[in-house]
């Protein structure tokens, strides 16, 4: 698509915002500066009969469904965050999560035979109806020959080629925010669209989420907090995915958190435990953990589905993530500053005190309070404006990590509106610091890199390069120095590490 499409595409989204009154809502009039309050009511004459009905949140949702399948991700975001912008607004946003318009069955069985090769009674005793329908795929029960009851997922006929276009439309936006608004420049718009387009275009493969799940069931099953269904390889291909049907009631049914025997409380706790878990013990994560893709039965048993999007995180990573959370669990608000320095997601020029100082504004609002007592939209805000206040860009390998972490306290919050991510994170975080960062395990990481460089220097000795492969020969006895004078540095590097571990 050419750049005249793209904008045409970013126009008409304009246009659909405008008619149904989503862009400028009038219910916001009063926090809008005087500017504004005119350009809303000049914006207003243009409402079509959707904008003159019907909450905000609800013109908002009708406009995000005309938009296509990026516009209702950030609907399902949203839609999360009920504590931030109001039950109602999340409500009314809910059903882009896995309710809307379904495609023809019919549809939906030609392509699993075309993707497949084989008559779909080979496959299945069942087929039936769709049971939930999303932005870029539908899901059907169906019942396998052995009996199996699985959930078969099916892409939309002819998404890529929306995807391909709101991808083209996104980045045109992001190129105009980057040019035209130079405040937004720290948070990186192009490399944000880049990170979400790249996101979506995995989904349209679903052997790859099929691995995903394989891959997350595995860690899943290491901790416990949540579980992943089993993978029907079988009936697996491009814009085909089966897997066994999951366990208990979708989340997004309000009726599944009023099921005998619930422990709420757990259910939240086990939520954010079991991001954390991935993100911080196995460096991959589920990140597209709305209400819609989480099954829950009684107990407290979380059943994930839809792995389409996974975050990865490496070591350096993992490291910051963990330190940042146990210095705000432990208010030491001068490490927090020290690990954003030490990431360099604070540029050097600024003060590691004085920004010590801007978390603490932000962190004691939360410590010591009843969730429910705590004005998330206002701390937000204030974080906001002290990460623009020290110049902090967007890291782009973060944006799927942050973007969860906000999911996960939404829905936790969904489910046990006094929900503490704090207390909840704890262990986790502190087992994490225990495991990795203690002097034993800083030893242990030590002596294996010290063993793997020595197996390289010995692979190196033993096999030089072609250009002095005669002189080494010819001299055993240097090599035999070289072998010593490395063991004895190692030595000496370990006796230092130790002096520092442990004076």
């Amino acid at each position: 698509m050419s750049s005249l499409a793209a904008f045409g595409r970013l126009v008409g989204a304009g246009w659909v915002l405008i008619r149904n009154d989503a862009l400028l809502p009038r219910e916001l009039d009063l926090l809008y500066t005087p500017s504004l309050r005119a350009l809303s009511k000049s914006l207003r004459l243009f409402a079509g009969p959707g904008g003159r009905k019907g909450r905000p949140g609800e013109r908002l949702a009708r406009s995000l469904e005309q938009l296509g399948p990026v516009a209702i991700k950030l609907g399902q975001l949203l839609g999360t965050r009920g504590d931030i912008f109001g039950a109602a607004f999340a409500e009314d946003l809910s059903h882009l999560k896995d309710r809307l318009a379904p495609f023809q069955t019919e549809l939906a069985r030609a392509q699993i035979e075309e993707e497949l090769g084989q008559p779909i009674e080979s496959l299945f005793s069942s087929f039936g109806e769709p049971v939930a329908a999303a932005s870029l795929a539908q899901a059907h029960t169906a019942v396998l020959a052995d009996g199996r009851r699985v959930a078969v997922k099916v892409l939309r006929p002819g998404i890529e080629r929306r995807v391909v276009d709101d991808a083209e439309a996104l980045t045109l936006a992001a190129q105009m925010v980057e040019r035209w608004v130079p405040r937004a420049r720290r948070l990186e718009p192009q490399a944000f669209a880049a990170t979400v387009i790249r996101a979506n275009m995995l989904e349209l493969d679903l052997r790859l989420e099929a691995a995903g799940a394989d891959e997350l069931g595995e860690v899943m099953a290491k901790d416990g907090y949540m579980a992943a269904p089993k993978i029907v390889w079988k009936g697996v291909g491009k814009r085909v995915l089966t897997m066994e049907w999951a366990k208990g009631w979708p989340l997004s049914d309000p009726a599944a958190l009023t099921q005998p025997g619930l422990e709420r409380k757990t259910l939240a706790d086990n939520l954010t435990r079991a991001f954390l878990t991935q993100a911080l013990d196995h460096g991959v994560f589920h990140a597209d953990l709305h209400e819609g893709n989480l099954f829950v039965a009684a107990p407290a048993q979380i059943t994930a589905v839809d792995f389409g999007i996974l975050g990865r995180l490496g070591p350096a990573e993992r490291r910051y993530l963990a330190e940042i959370l146990l210095g705000f669990l432990e208010r030491d608000y001068e490490r927090v500053s020290r690990v954003h320095f030490d990431a360099g997601y604070v540029p050097a020029n600024h003060s590691v005190a004085a920004f010590a100082q801007a978390l603490r504004a932000v962190g004691e609002q939360v410590f010591g309070r009843a969730a429910a007592e705590i004005p998330m939209s206002r701390v937000l805000t204030q974080l906001f404006e002290i990460t623009a206040l020290y110049e902090m860009r967007l890291r782009p390998e973060l944006v799927l990590l942050q973007k969860t972490m906000a999911t996960v306290e939404g829905v936790a919050r969904r489910i046990y509106p006094e929900h503490n991510i704090w207390s909840a994170a704890d262990p986790v975080v502190r087992r994490w610091i225990l495991r990795e960062l203690s002097p034993p395990a800083r030893i242990k990481r030590f002596a294996d890199e010290a063993a793997t460089a020595m197996r390289n220097l010995a692979r190196l000795i033993e096999n030089p390069p072609a250009a002095t492969t005669v002189e080494i020969r010819q001299d055993r006895p240097a090599r035999s120095r070289i072998l010593w004078f490395a063991i004895g540095a190692a030595a000496s590097g370990a006796a230092f590490v130790l002096g520092l571990l442990f004076r």
